[in-house]
Formats: C-alpha cells, sequence, structure tokens
C-alpha cells in the first residue's frame, strides 16, 4: 500500500490525522527561507501563525527536500507563543494601545511603536529576543523615571511602566524563555543559535513516514558501535536517567544527498499509482524483485530527464531504498538486517512511542525510531494479504512471518477490540542461520555433557518436549535438535507460522518436508487445522515428525502419533511451561490430552530466561532434562514419575548431571540402549558414548575458539561433524567389533583438523 500526500502549495498546510493526535504538515517546498524553526526567524513566524489558527496539533512537520518533525514537547513551547500572541492581541489589545494611558501615548507615538514591534514581530519569530529587548526597554524606562519631577507625567509614566512588566512577566512565564533564562548574558537580538540548543526536529527524507531521530541525546554514553554493512551505522548508548539502552539506527536513505532524495520523491510518486493485487503478495519475492527492476529503470530515466548524474550501481541502491518503501516493510527491514536483534516491538497507538527491541548484547533497549499510525495500517494490510489470514474485529489477533532481505522474522498483530488503542506489533527475529548444540555451548546455554545426552536421546529416536516461557529460546533448541538427526532419515515440521530452519536444512542435504497449518487463534480459512496437519503427516511414510508449537487441539494428534507408530523415529515439539509438571497439567488439563497418552513422552526439556542479579539482564540456560517414566496412575509428581537426569546448579552456572543419570538410573536410557547389541545391559558402555558425544561436541567448540573461526559452529560444518562422527564409529565398529571411544574420539579429532583446514567459510 502507497501512501500519497496531499499536494499542497508552497506555504500551505493540511491537518493529518494520526489517532488522537492532529499534525501540521506545511509544505515549504519552493519558500524563500530555509524549513527550521531553530535557524529562521520566518519559519518560526509563519510556524505560530499557523498554530494560531489551529490551535490544537500535537506535532509539527515541515515538508521540503526533507521532513523536519518537532515533536509534543516542542510543538508545546511554540502553541504557548502563539496563545500569548492571542493574548496580548485579542485580549489587551495592545497593538491599539490597550492598557496604556491614551494621552501618554498620543504624546509618545515612538512608545506604542516600540511595543507593537515586539508583540507584532519579534515575539513570533523570536520570542526570546522579545524578552530581551522588552527588559531593555524597562531598564531604560526605570532611568527615564528617575529624573521625573512632574508628577502627572510621572503618572502616566509609571502607568506605561506597569504595563510593560505585566508583557515581560508573561513573557517570562513562557517555558521557552525559563528554558535559557540563565543564558541570555551577552545575547544579541536576531542570533538564532540558542534556538538550536531548544529545537531539535526529528529530519527524514520526504519520501518516509516514519520518523528516525538522528540526533543521540545529550547524556549518552556509547557502549558500542557496528556497521550492518557499508552504509548502515548502528551505535548503543548507555542513558544516565534510563535502565534502558539508546539503540541509534543510521540507515543509507538519511545520507542521500537532495538529488538523489527527490529522484526518489518522483519515483514514489509514479509507482503509486500502481496498487499491488492481493496475488501479488502471496510471492514477495517475486514482487519485489519485479518492482526492484521497475524502479531501477524509473529512477535512471527520471535522472536523465532531471540531469542528474546517476550509474547503475547507486541506481540499484536507490531501487532498494524505493521497493522498501512501497511494497516493503520500511524501517522494519533494516532492523532486520541485525543479526544482534532478538526481538522488536510496536505498541498502539503507533505514532506517539518508538520501537523497542531485545538486542543480543544490550538486552532492552529503546530505539530512535518512531513508525506512523499510516505505516501500521500499511504494515497490517500487507501482511494480511501475505498471510491470507483475516485481522479484524472479529479476528483481533493475526500471527505470520516477514521474510525480508535483512532477514526473517516471526509477526504477531494485535488489533481492536483487543487492543484499545489500535494496532501492536511484535516481531521474533530468526537467527539467519539455524542454531546448533555448539553454538549453544558457547553462549552457556547448555553444557557439553547436556549437549552429548540430548545427541545421544535423539540418535535414540526418543520423544522430547522443549518448554519454556516466551522468548526462552525453545523454538531456537528445537531447530539444534534437527541438526542432530542424520540426513539420511526423512523429517517432517509442522508450524502454524514458520520458525524452523527448514529452508537452511534444505539446502544442506535434509531430506526434509514442512507443512503449515491453520493458527490456533484462527478460525476458519483456507489453511489445514494443526491436528488434521500432524495426522495426515503420519500418511506420508516414514519420518522424525518435528512440531513447531503445541497450543491446541494438534496436542490430541501429537500424542496419538507418538503412540501409533512415530516413536521408531524422533517426535519432537515446543510447549509453553516453567517445569515438567506444568507441561503435563497444561497437556492433560488445559488441552484435554489423557493421561495414559502423556506417557508417550519419553524427556521433557526445560529452557528458561534467569536474570542476573542486579536485574538488569537476561541469560537464556536449559534448567533440565527430565525423563517420564511409564509407571504412575494419577499424578506423575506425587508417584515419580518425572526423573531429572540434569539440572542447572545456579552456583557453578552449570547444568549438572543428578546421580540418577550418574548410576545409570534411567529408564528411557537402558531402553534405548535394550536395541543396541553393544550397550544392551551395559551401563558403562551407554555412559561412555554418552560422554564421548560430550568431548566431541567440547573439542569442537575449543577449537572453534583456538582457531578463532566462529564459523565451525554453525550448522553446515556441525552437519560435517556429525557425519563424520557416524562415520567413523560404523567403521570402527564394523573393525573391532565394538565402539571404542578412545578411537572414535582420536580419528574424529584428526577429522576436525583436517576436515576445518579444507572447509572454506561461506560467503
Amino acid at each position: 500500500m502507497v501512501l500519497t500526500k496531499k499536494q499542497l502549495g508552497p506555504g500551505d498546510y493540511e491537518i493529518i490525522e494520526e489517532g488522537q493526535q492532529q499534525i501540521l504538515r506545511i509544505n515549504y517546498l519552493g519558500v524563500s527561507f530555509p524549513p527550521s524553526i531553530e535557524h529562521s526567524k520566518s519559519c518560526m513566524d509563519d510556524v505560530i501563525d499557523k498554530l494560531i489558527q489551529v490551535p490544537s496539533v500535537s506535532r509539527v512537520l515541515l515538508s521540503a527536500d526533507r521532513n523536519y518533525i518537532y515533536d509534543e514537547g516542542q510543538t508545546q513551547l511554540l502553541r504557548e507563543v502563539a496563545n500569548l500572541y492571542v493574548y496580548l492581541t485579542r485580549q489587551k489589545k495592545v497593538l491599539s494601545g490597550g492598557g496604556f494611558s491614551i494621552d501618554y501615548l498620543s504624546r509618545n507615538p515612538s512608545k506604542l511603536a516600540s511595543v507593537q514591534y515586539i508583540v507584532s514581530n519579534l515575539l513570533k519569530s523570536d520570542p526570546i529576543g522579545a524578552y530581551v529587548e522588552l527588559k531593555r526597554m524597562i531598564r531604560e524606562h526605570k532611568i527615564l523615571i528617575s529624573k521625573i519631577k512632574n508628577q502627572d507625567r510621572l503618572k502616566m509614566e509609571n502607568s506605561y511602566l506597569r504595563s510593560l512588566n505585566e508583557i515581560i512577566h508573561l513573557l517570562a512565564k513562557l517555558k521557552i524563555v525559563e528554558m535559557v533564562k540563565d543564558s541570555l548574558d551577552g545575547y544579541i537580538i536576531g542570533d538564532r543559535s540558542i534556538y538550536v540548543s531548544v529545537f531539535r526536529p526529528i529530519i527524514s527524507p520526504n519520501f518516509m513516514l516514519t520518523r528516525l531521530m538522528a540526533q543521540i541525546p545529550i547524556d549518552a554514553y556509547e557502549l558500542d558501535s557496528y556497521n550492518l554493512d557499508e552504509e548502515t551505522n548502528v551505535s548503543l548508548f548507555s542513558l544516565k536517567e534510563d535502565v534502558k539502552n539508546y539503540y541509534h539506527l543510521m540507515p543509507p536513505e538519511f545520507n542521500l544527498d537532495e538529488d538523489k532524495i527527490e529522484l526518489l520523491n518522483l519515483a514514489r510518486n509514479i509507482l503509486a499509482e500502481h496498487q499491488p493485487e492481493e496475488k501479488e503478495f502471496t510471492e514477495p519475492d517475486k514482487m519485489r524483485k519485479t518492482f526492484h527492476n521497475i524502479g531501477r529503470d524509473l529512477l535512471i530515466e527520471i535522472a536523465q530527464t532531471q540531469g542528474v548524474s546517476l550509474d547503475l550501481d547507486e541506481a540499484n541502491k536507490l531501487a532498494d531504498i524505493l521497493v522498501r518503501y512501497t511494497v516493503g516493510f520500511g524501517l522494519l527491514e533494516v532492523l532486520l538486517k541485525d543479526p544482534k536483534i532478538q526481538d522488536i516491538v510496536i505498541n498502539g497507538p503507533i505514532g506517539q512511542t518508538p520501537i523497542y527491541i531485545v538486542h543480543q548484547d544490550y538486552d532492552d533497549c529503546v530505539t530512535n525510531i518512531i513508525p506512523s499510525a499510516v505505516d501500521g495500517e500499511g504494515w497490517a494490510t500487507k501482511f494480511r494479504m501475505i498471510s491470507g489470514r483475516p485481522l479484524d474485529q472479529a479476528n483481533p489477533v493475526l500471527d505470520t512471518e516477514l521474510i525480508a532481505p535483512g532477514g526473517r522474522a516471526r509477526v504477531a498483530i494485535i488489533g481492536s477490540p483487543l487492543n484499545p488503542v489500535g494496532l501492536g506489533y511484535a516481531l521474533r527475529r530468526h537467527r539467519d542461520k539455524p542454531w546448533t548444540l555448539p553454538l549453544f555451548i558457547d553462549n552457556k546455554t547448555i553444557d557439553p555433557l547436556g549437549a552429548g545426552l540430548l545427541s545421544f536421546l535423539i540418535d535414540g529416536s526418543r520423544s522430547i518436549l522443549v518448554g519454556g516461557t516466551r522468548s526462552s529460546g525453545k523454538s531456537s533448541l528445537l531447530g539444534s535438535f534437527m541438526i542432530e538427526i542424520m540426513r539420511k532419515f526423512r523429517m517432517i515440521t509442522i508450524e502454524d507460522t514458520l520458525e524452523l530452519p527448514v529452508g537452511s536444512l534444505r539446502e544442506l542435504g535434509y531430506n526434509i518436508q514442512p507443512m503449515k497449518v491453520r493458527s490456533a487463534l484462527s478460525e476458519g480459512g483456507t489453511e489445514m487445522a494443526a491436528d488434521e496437519g500432524i495426522r495426515t503427516s503420519l500418511r506420508l511414510g516414514d519420518s522424525s515428525l518435528i512440531v513447531g508449537e503445541v497450543r491446541s487441539k494438534e496436542a490430541l494428534a501429537l500424542y496419538e502419533a507418538m503412540r501409533i507408530g512415530a516413536l521408531a523415529n524422533v517426535v519432537a515439539g515446543t510447549i509453553h511451561g516453567g517445569s515438567p509438571y506444568s507441561i503435563y497439567d497444561r497437556v492433560v488439563n488445559d488441552l484435554g490430552v489423557p493421561k495414559t497418552s502423556f506417557k508417550a513422552t519419553d524427556i521433557i526439556v526445560i529452557v528458561n530466561p534467569i536474570k542476573t542479579p542486579d536485574g538488569l539482564h537476561r541469560i537464556r540456560r536449559v534448567l533440565s532434562i527430565t525423563e517420564v517414566r511409564k509407571q504412575w496412575e494419577n499424578d506423575p509428581l506425587k508417584e515419580g514419575a518425572f526423573v531429572e537426569l540434569m539440572k542447572y546448579n545456579v552456583e557453578t552456572d552449570m547444568l549438572e548431571p543428578t546421580d540418577n543419570l550418574i548410576n545409570g538410573d534411567s529408564d528411557v536410557i537402558k531402553e534405548i540402549a535394550s536395541t543396541v547389541k553393544e550397550w544392551a545391559g551395559d551401563w558403562d558402555a551407554v555412559w561412555d558414548n554418552i560422554q564421548l558425544r560430550a568431548d566431541i561436541k567440547r573439542s569442537l567448540v575449543d577449537y572453534s575458539k583456538k582457531q578463532k573461526r566462529p564459523e565451525l559452529l554453525e550448522a553446515e560444518f556441525v552437519i560435517k561433524a556429525n557425519d563424520a562422527f557416524h562415520k567413523i564409529s560404523d567403521a570402527i565398529l564394523d573393525k573391532d567389533g565394538k565402539l571404542d571411544s578412545k578411537k572414535i574420539l582420536f580419528r574424529w579429532t584428526e577429522w576436525l583438523k583436517k576436515g576445518a583446514k579444507n572447509y572454506a567459510t561461506p560467503s
């Protein structure tokens, strides 16, 4: 959806309604003074004149080659001046001599002219100058009065002085004057530099509706800075008066010269005539490429007619920006380019508050980006068309996904009446590459032994539920499980919103079939219900089954799959819950799965964020790996069905093995061992294999750090390492008749050195 602005003549204005707020937009293209309240007295005078006509506006937008946006606080300063002007001229009638002695003014017309000059000219264009000039007039008049002996004249002069004092008293109460009152020594009337410290507009190219605060807060201390590409910079700051950090984005569109901005404005107005049809949004990549090619050719053509030099590389870059602000999602796409952003939140009413993010290194941050209400509505329309799902009064929640050149994200939208102030968005950014267990070891989410145990359980084709709160990392951990499944096995994934790394794994050689089902929060539509999707998966042949999230009725079908044949392979999914019992309670009591069916669950992994002692930071940790035993009837907690194999120790910040695991008191692991000739009845051999897998994961992480090659922990190389482990194990078993862990580790380590040396980092 493309917005076309109302065509205004130079100096004309319009009022834009944005939620409960009104925005005064003035067109300053073609006027003789710069569109800057702080630098131009003519601009300030004109803005205040218009505020006198429309006193209820919340923000002022001056539109020229760029947009200059003055926020509510700055607009309030101007409104106060406008209100004072109306009071003095209409109620006190100072321009016609009201409030002064008529006899006095008839004898001293120059005095009236001085007052008229201050009120009618200086007050609107330079209120600080008006205050300073009036102080000078009062000072000089007091000196004059001190020399007067005639009582009649003295009476008239004092009357005039009282009127001046009344005016300066009102001027002194203006907030703009109060802000600078202590900095007026040596002030020269007409000097605008003092206004630069008061007015700090948000400046943006005028093809954008989103506001971006380009200036950094005065009290900010820089924490970090990095580039997303050659032209996009990110800086992070600590703010003196705020526990949230400040995320400052500077995208390429804010560094364009005036000629390039004008080209984009003209091209955008032409492209606005083509409204993409709904069917085009079903293939967003194709649509973007089409618009990019059209936009590039259009920009080149306009540049030639305008006499602007534009080479092909510049045209492509401008076309990228043009696509972003027409059929794309604006600065949301630039945010998604940052691999360190985990969550993006846009609260309603949109247009009044900035975007908030969760940063990988700096936790919760406020950004310098303020989207407009029009942005919010436009995004909602696009998401409806992309997803094919409704978002209206009857369906106020929409779950979908955003795939953009910068990255991909899960999107949750809430609208009226659920959201009483309009629209609200929450985006969960997916990592560009799939998570792996070695990556989780590297960031201390799990330790090597925990990773080794999970690898053993996955190879043992167990049914696993990953539980945790929102933003705990459940889906990421589930994705790392998929990396542990050997590529020779088929996988079927079932999701209502695509989050699992299906595309990446397919490119890495996995035999994988995704299925997209209807959201549990949606009714009707063309998508298949999740429970039917799971039942359908059972007819697609022998496969591992990965369920993105167990939310509703599909729980029954999932447990049906676990019980009637899917146990030949891994069955895994995520579910909300902070402990094994809370997951049991949710599955049985909330989702209606019979107690006996819940016994099909073999392993429950709990991952959750925990707070640091200062309360300012959150770190994700696997808190427990628990097996579910089958010998219980009514209450698995009271009857000891939940047996912890590993548990997080807050003092050591480690996931540690329990006595149950160390001593081999695990029915699930024994069941896996019973199907392997070399392990049956030999706990030491089983434990040795779990330790071997842990040692391999640890060795990979250590080698990556030693060689300063973080890419070795990414999915592509980890899959190669897993393949090598299985092949080496098979070769040694075939030759020696047993799995010799020392030999396997030695040969795998040799493979690691050679494999890493020959591994070319993907571009």
